[in-house]
C-alpha cells in the first residue's frame, strides 16, 4: 500500500512568515528564516507514525523579480538539514503564469503517485493551501490560523494555532480514533421521517437534535391531513427544530403556504425547494421570506451554484438551513465530500445563522463524512439510525461475528457436501 503524506506549507507553518499590515510574506534570504517552535518535534512524530513529510510552497517572488531562486533553494537546504523532510516541491510561478502546481491548484500534491492522498493530510496557513488540499482530495486539511487580513475561501477540516498543536490531532485522525461512539459525533443528527410513533421514539434519544419531513414521506406514511399531522407532531415535540415543506409549484402560493406553516410554532422551519418544477429559481422567494423572519430550510440543492444563490438570499435573515442532497450527488458517481466542503465555506462566508445540512445519506459512513467535513446537520433515516450502535465497533470482533453468522446459517439450512 502506498504511503500517506503530510503535505506541509513552508512559510508560516515551518518557518515564521514576515507579516506586514496583516498579510504574510515569505522570507527571501536565509538571515530572515526562523524555524517555529514545536515544528521539529512535530514532524519527527508524524514521520514515526508513517507519514512522508512533503513541503509544498509557492514562491512567486522569483517570478516577480523580488527574490532569487538560489536564495529560496538555500532556505530549503537549511530546512532540510534541520528537519525530517522527505522532499520539497516548489512552484516559482505567479498567478499570471497559470501554472497547474501553483496553489490553490493541486499540482504540487499530485506530482508523485506513490503517496496515498486518501490517507494524507495538508497543513497550511492560507486559503490557497486548504483549497489545494481539498482539490487533491486529501483526508484532512488543517489551517494554522493566524487570523491574517484575508478571507478563508474554503473551510478547513480543523483550525489549529500551530503545526505542533496539530500533530496530536492528526495522529488521532489517522488511527480512526476521532470517533469511538455516538457521543463523539461533531454533527447534529436530525431524524427524517413521517411516522409519529417513530418520531416520538427518536425524540426520546438525546442525540437526535431535530426532525425533517416532506410530502413524499408523508404520502408513504398514509397521511392525508397535512396540517393536522403537523400540529400533532408539534404538540408532542415542542422543543426541537422540525422542518415542514410547502407543496405548491407557484411562488406566490408558496409564500402563502410558508407563512401558514411558520405560524405553527417557534421551532418550525419551512422547507422551500430551490426551484419549482419549471426550473425557476426560488432564490427571490427565499430572500423575501428570510428577510421577513421566516426560518427556512432550503431543500433539493445539488449544485454549488444553487448553494451560492441560496446563501446569498439567506444572508442577514432568519436562522436557516441549506440542505444539499449529498446522497443523490453520490448516486450520480460523484464524490460529494469535496462539494460539501466547498458548500460549507460558502455558507460560512455568507454570515451567521446559516447551517449546512447533509441530506439523503446512503450509509453510516456518510455521518462520519458529514462530521469530518464540518456540516452542521445530517438527516438520518430510521434504517441508518439502527446501525449507530456499530460506530467504533472492534473490527476483529465484527469479523468473528460475521463468521459465526455464516456458520449458524449453514447449520440451520442443513447443508451437506
Amino acid at each position: 500500500m502506498s504511503r500517506p503524506a503530510a503535505f506541509v506549507d513552508r512559510d508560516g507553518v515551518i518557518n515564521a512568515a514576515i507579516v506586514r499590515e496583516g498579510k504574510p510574506y515569505a522570507p527571501t534570504n536565509l538571515d530572515d528564516v526562523t524555524i517555529l517552535p514545536g515544528v521539529a518535534e512535530g514532524l519527527h512524530r508524524l514521520k514515526a507514525a508513517g507519514f512522508a513529510i512533503v513541503v509544498i510552497t509557492n514562491q512567486p517572488d522569483v517570478a516577480r523579480g523580488l527574490a532569487r531562486r538560489a536564495d529560496i533553494e538555500a532556505i530549503d537546504a537549511h530546512l532540510a538539514a534541520a528537519l525530517p523532510v522527505d522532499e520539497f516541491r516548489v512552484c516559482y510561478h505567479d498567478d499570471r503564469d497559470d501554472c497547474p502546481c501553483r496553489k490553490p491548484k493541486p499540482g504540487l500534491l499530485r506530482q508523485a503517485p506513490w503517496y496515498d492522498l486518501s490517507r494524507s493530510v495538508l497543513i497550511g496557513d492560507r486559503w490557497r493551501d486548504i483549497e489545494a488540499g481539498q482539490r487533491a482530495h486529501v483526508s484532512a486539511t488543517i489551517l494554522v490560523d493566524y487570523q491574517y487580513d484575508e478571507p478563508i475561501r474554503v473551510a478547513p477540516t480543523v483550525r489549529m494555532p500551530s503545526l505542533g498543536a496539530a500533530v496530536p490531532w492528526i495522529l488521532e485522525w489517522s488511527k480512526g480514533a476521532r470517533m469511538k461512539a455516538v457521543s463523539d459525533l461533531r454533527v447534529k443528527i436530525f431524524g427524517d421521517g413521517a411516522e409519529l410513533a417513530g418520531m416520538l421514539a427518536l425524540y426520546r434519544q438525546p442525540f437526535i437534535k431535530g426532525f425533517t419531513t416532506n410530502p413524499t414521506l408523508m404520502k408513504k406514511a398514509g397521511i392525508r391531513d397535512y396540517a393536522g399531522f403537523a400540529r400533532e407532531v408539534l404538540s408532542a415535540i415542542p422543543d426541537r427544530p422540525i422542518s415542514f415543506e410547502v407543496f405548491s409549484d407557484d411562488f406566490p402560493d408558496m409564500a402563502r403556504q410558508a407563512r401558514v406553516i411558520a405560524a405553527w410554532g417557534p421551532n418550525v422551519y419551512v422547507k422551500i425547494p430551490i426551484t419549482n418544477t419549471k426550473r425557476a429559481s426560488a432564490a427571490p422567494l427565499v430572500k423575501e421570506l428570510a428577510s421577513s423572519g421566516v426560518k427556512l430550510n432550503v431543500t433539493a440543492i445539488c449544485t454549488l451554484d444553487q448553494v451560492r444563490d441560496t446563501a446569498a438570499a439567506l444572508a442577514g435573515g432568519a436562522p436557516s438551513v441549506v440542505s444539499v442532497f449529498a446522497g443523490r450527488i453520490a448516486d450520480t458517481g460523484r464524490d460529494p465530500v469535496p462539494l460539501m466542503r466547498e458548500a460549507l465555506g460558502i455558507c460560512r462566508a455568507a454570515g451567521k445563522g446559516i447551517e449546512l445540512l447533509w441530506a439523503s445519506p446512503r450509509e453510516l459512513l456518510n455521518i462520519i463524512q458529514a462530521a469530518e467535513v464540518g456540516c452542521d446537520i445530517i438527516t438520518v433515516t430510521p434504517d441508518l439510525l439502527k446501525k449507530l450502535s456499530l460506530v467504533g465497533k472492534d473490527l476483529a470482533d465484527y469479523s468473528l461475528e460475521t463468521v459465526q453468522m455464516f456458520f449458524r446459517d449453514a447449520q440451520a439450512a442443513g447443508y451437506k457436501l
